[in-house]
């Protein structure tokens, strides 16, 4: 064999064993819920074909269109409140202060802890009755009768506390690298021209960091919109559906929590419910990209 066939051998060998992974374990499963979109198949029996009547019960499934109203809230405190934290933590930790080294290891760290783990112990944490947050908040005289953290009024206010918490770090580091790429010489120019702090913040270290910012303000999204974990771990969508979102909606579809008559494996109307859910979500990517496009121009 010639050296340039054999050039393509070697790369056709490292790059089958990845194909083979994405075949079986991302297109296959997909197209095979495709088909069961058509079906009424509660996972057992023989598939009975009813056409788009999955679909159309989608459109007057409340329970479905409550979990997107409450995948949006989950998303939009997510982004608000992550973004501008994990851009003013960056900012503070690129400073040549004492200790940055092991404060970015710290505010990293929740990134590498499973959620199911990080779930957990946030359930010890904000427990309703001997929960170690409402013990001490008790002990300060702040409150004095236990708040139901996870509770209908503050449950989606606490699995958003927790989302920001491991997600803060990661983005952190990301602007970190953006900022790291900015030249002193624009900030010495700004100096010499007698801009402040403030000022050199919002006309040279924003605009500086608008490829970094689209790219972090992508991944925010669509994690938001895909996350569900922390939520299955702590309350399972609960208490009275306050906190399921589509993705958490469409897990239990295909694995219940329970076999109640109310609750039963609906293979069938699962996989319409996640079609219709990855449309919603690519249709907000694209609203996004668009946006991103116009934002390009202005730099």
């Amino acid at each position: 064999m010639s050296k340039r066939s054999l050039r393509y051998v070697n790369s056709y060998v490292f790059i089958i064993p990845s194909l083979v992974l994405t075949l079986v374990l991302g297109i296959y499963p997909i197209l095979w819920a495709f088909r069961f979109m058509f079906y009424d198949y509660p996972g057992f029996g023989v598939p009975k074909f009813i056409g788009l009547d999955n679909f159309t019960r989608v459109l007057n499934d409340d329970q479905f269109w409550s979990s997107v109203y409450n995948t949006f809230l989950y998303a939009a405190g997510k982004i608000v409140i992550t973004i501008p934290l994990s851009l003013i933590l960056a900012v503070i930790l690129n400073q040549a202060i004492k200790g940055r080294q092991l404060l970015r290891a710290i505010y990293f760290m929740p990134t590498i802890i499973s959620a199911s783990v990080m779930s957990v112990v946030f359930g010890i944490v904000f427990n309703s009755y001997n929960g170690i947050l409402n013990q001490y908040l008790m002990k300060l005289g702040i409150i004095s009768n236990p708040i139901e953290w996870l509770g209908p009024n503050y449950a989606m206010i606490t699995v958003i506390i927790i989302a920001i918490w491991g997600a803060v770090g990661n983005y952190m580091l990301l602007f970190i690298a953006g900022l790291q790429n900015i030249s002193d010489d624009l900030y010495e120019a700004a100096s010499i021209d007698g801009a402040n702090t403030v000022q050199k913040f919002w006309f040279i270290t924003v605009p500086m960091l608008g490829p970094i910012l689209q790219m972090i303000m992508m991944l925010v999204i669509t994690v938001s919109l895909k996350g569900y974990e922390n939520i299955m771990v702590l309350t399972e969508g609960g208490p009275f559906g306050k906190t399921e979102v589509m993705f958490l909606y469409v897990y239990k579809l295909f694995f219940p929590v329970s076999t109640t008559n109310a609750n039963v494996q609906q293979i069938g109307y699962g996989s319409a419910v996640g079609f219709v859910t990855a449309i919603i979500v690519g249709i907000i990517t694209l609203i996004y990209f668009g946006l991103s496009r116009r934002l390009n121009k202005t730099y």
